[in-house]
């Protein structure tokens, strides 16, 4: 029973999810992720600043594909009690500053009908589909409305983008004055457009993905400035462009966020349309190693070897739902003190980047490496790539990350 139950559970995943139209026919559904973000739990203290019940959480989030309709994906992952939403409304934002919506475009959602929903522990829950068109690049304002706060929020910590938190059931409000505000996306995991002519690349990874380093409301992570390059080349307008980066995120190990290997189902292959891998993980495991306690030979050589293992694991998972995956190479941090940095750290950090490189498991390679280092000191970033730390990437430098990935290797081949 429980091994029928598991091909059950993965041909759903296969004929509802990622890689639904990459195994030899046309996709099942309509909808491609224009929109997503990895999730973790809120920390129980130090919950989002929510007002008392009623209120509204207004958010906003870039699309990367348009279409004539959209549809919420909510989630209660790490809730620890039913999560009640009473209303939903999506509209179009004037500005990436600003609460304010396009006069005349909010819509409201419904769920199988009804207005209000109750999303069990752990469980995501599309909406019905809501006739709003939009275009690639549009920002979406989506609007919440709660009773009072969740047991245990689901959120996206480091969201760089403002949201807003407003006493009162006011979904449909014009603009949300005085409201609280937060950098946090909360409860959203998703937003899904009606289009199939448009797959989705999903980039995957941890506090350099999720952008450390970028300005807040200026969308200046490197996956954000990759989706304006796909748009403004008409040979690649029908790809899409969704962030998995979760900060400090580790591939092997849980930390403040479930491991890679842990989240990679819900945050990667749960996603529409999902046809590319691009996997840039494993500096937080190389670094944090000096956390754990004196670093050995034995267990610098377990982090290398268990990284391979782990990228086998992403490749041969994908693969199975007829994902492509680009492999990206591990960036120089030299010097910085986040943790260990030493010539040890790096001849680590190069021992796993030799087998990006050269071992052929990855469909294709992207040298983030070679894009970023310093020419005189290959183990720091280029000074005016590094955002002070040594490890994150400044806005120059992630435009360098975008600038090095050929387009063609985000197309899957015909016939794949």
């Amino acid at each position: 029973m429980k091994r029928t139950m598991l091909a059950l559970a993965g041909a759903l995943l296969l004929a509802t999810g990622a890689g639904a139209g990459a195994m030899g026919g046309e996709r099942l559904s309509p909808w491609v992720s224009a929109w997503s973000t990895g999730l973790v739990s809120a920390d129980a203290d130090k919950p989002p600043p929510f007002p008392e019940g009623p209120f509204t959480i207004r958010e906003v989030v870039r699309l990367t594909a348009g279409g004539p309709r959209v549809r919420l994906r909510l989630s209660n992952a790490f809730g620890t009690t039913p999560l009640r939403i009473d209303a939903a409304h999506v509209a179009l934002s004037v500005a990436p500053e600003s609460a304010a919506i396009v006069a005349g475009s909010d819509r409201k959602a419904t769920f199988d009908g009804r207005e209000r929903v109750i999303i069990p522990p752990g469980a995501v829950w599309l909406s019905d589909p809501i006739a709003l068109p939009v275009k690639a690049l549009d920002r979406l304002a989506v609007s919440l409305v709660l009773p009072q706060a969740p047991g245990l929020s689901t959120q996206h910590r480091s969201a760089r983008t403002t949201t807003y938190l407003a006493a009162g059931a006011t979904p449909a409000a014009a603009d949300l004055p005085g409201a609280a505000t937060t950098l946090m996306w909360l409860q959203l995991a998703g937003v899904e457009v009606d289009n199939a002519k448009v797959s989705a690349v999903a980039t995957f990874g941890d506090s350099i993905t999720d952008g450390a380093g970028a300005g807040v409301n200026r969308y200046e992570r490197w996956p954000d400035v990759l989706a304006e390059r796909l748009r403004a080349d008409p040979g690649t307008r029908g790809l899409s462009v969704i962030n998995a980066g979760v900060g400090a995120n580790r591939l092997l190990k849980d930390g403040s966020s479930p491991s890679g290997l842990a989240r990679l189902d819900r945050d990667v292959f749960s996603q529409p349309g999902v046809t590319t891998l691009i996997v840039l993980i494993g500096v937080n495991d190389i670094g944090m190693l000096s956390r754990e306690g004196p670093v050995t030979a034995e267990g610098r050589q377990a982090v290398v070897e268990g990284l391979k293992a782990g990228y086998r694991q992403v490749i041969e998972r994908a693969h199975g739902l007829g994902i492509r995956v680009v492999g990206a190479t591990i960036l120089p941090f030299g010097g910085t003190k986040t943790y260990r940095s030493d010539a040890d750290a790096d001849a680590d950090r190069q021992a796993v980047n030799a087998w990006i490189r050269t071992s052929g498991a990855f469909d294709a390679v992207v040298d983030f490496d070679a894009a970023t280092r310093d020419p005189a000191h290959p183990e720091r970033l280029k000074a005016e790539y590094d955002s002070g730390d040594l490890l994150h990437p400044s806005p120059a430098g992630y435009r360098a990350m975008a600038a090095a990935i050929p387009l063609s290797i985000l197309t899957p081949a015909k016939g794949r």
